[in-house]
């Protein structure tokens, strides 16, 4: 690697956390409240949901892959495991329930995907309806309330100060950090991210491996999920709607590459914490939360330009 290629790499990594501070420090600057504890640890609490699916679904991404499903995966899981507590069960196996059917829906996506060769775009896509619709029809459209006061505290409760789905979310980013750097699996989904055949053709089981990579990301939304329906207190069959392109938002935003073959889990959970700060500030300075997507959907198409052009531009000077 020489000098200029060097440089490009570092910048690449360190491009989100500069974004961080520029966005928060211009919001410092242009309003009263952003800096206040309060507002903080609402943002660490809005970024929490988010980080957990898109950390799952950047390792699909470092595959080459995609999964477009998480959000209708994130309220069945919910529906799952608010269901098992209003018949009774107690709340630690309900909440390993929700986490179980998410890891079903990866199962099901990656077993698809790798058996008929089928692109994940268009079986996560199919996932996508049949995982909403089981939802809608296992609680006939109605949200599930009457919840346990115990369920309350995965989603509500603080621990040092500090919300329990950020805490969570901080365990898991430095579980799956290190999953994916320091472990011979992690290799192999960067190895088949960046040429499956070659990946394949050097004895790595690609099949298995990427069925593993769906079943962490299903079952990182399921738990998403249920953590989200303790924070708003019900198991709603509607949560978890346009969840899918703040998950890949996330992740392209810290640098992974929808070519497969690049990221990490600290770039993907600042990505995260870019876009709840960038919620946060549109409404804090009153601006319509349509804009929010359209900001999002332009930053998505934006990064993949970017990774598209400076992958080229490599080509170009490695030939």
């Amino acid at each position: 690697m020489n000098l200029q290629e060097l440089r490009r790499s570092v910048l690449d990594r360190i491009a989100p956390f500069l974004a961080l501070l520029v966005l928060g420090g211009t919001l410092a600057l242009t309003t009263k409240n952003f800096l206040s504890a309060d507002n903080l640890l609402n943002i660490s609490l809005q970024t929490a949901v988010i980080a957990i699916i898109a950390i799952g679904e950047t390792f699909v991404i470092i595959s080459a892959g995609i999964d477009l499903a998480v959000g209708s995966v994130v309220a069945l899981s919910g529906v799952v495991a608010c269901m098992a507590m209003t018949h009774h069960v107690a709340v630690p196996l309900a909440v390993l329930a929700g986490v179980a059917m998410g890891a079903f829906c990866g199962l099901f996506n990656g077993t698809i995907t790798t058996r008929f060769r089928m692109p994940p775009f268009i079986v996560t896509l199919g996932m996508m309806g049949i995982g909403r619709g089981v939802a809608l029809l296992l609680t006939d459209g109605t949200p599930i309330y009457d919840l346990p006061d115990s369920f309350d505290w995965l989603g509500k409760a603080r621990l040092a100060g500090l919300p329990v789905p950020a805490l969570l979310m901080v365990v898991i980013a430095l579980a799956a950090s290190l999953l994916l750097k320091y472990t011979r699996f992690g290799r192999q989904v960067y190895a088949i991210g960046g040429n499956a055949e070659a990946a394949r053709l050097s004895g790595i089981p690609t099949a298995r491996s990427l069925t593993l990579v769906f079943m962490l990301c299903g079952a990182l939304s399921g738990f998403a999920g249920v953590i989200h329906a303790s924070r708003i207190g019900i198991g709603s069959p509607t949560e978890g709607q346009m969840y899918e392109l703040d998950a890949i938002a996330a992740a392209v935003i810290g640098g992974a590459s929808l070519f497969g073959g690049e990221g990490t889990v600290l770039g993907t959970v600042l990505g995260a914490f870019l876009m709840s700060i960038l919620r946060n500030g549109c409404n804090l300075l009153g601006l319509k939360v349509y804009w929010q997507q359209v900001t999002i959907g332009a930053i998505i198409i934006l990064a993949v330009m970017y990774d598209h052009l400076r992958r080229r531009k490599a080509r170009t000077i490695s030939t």
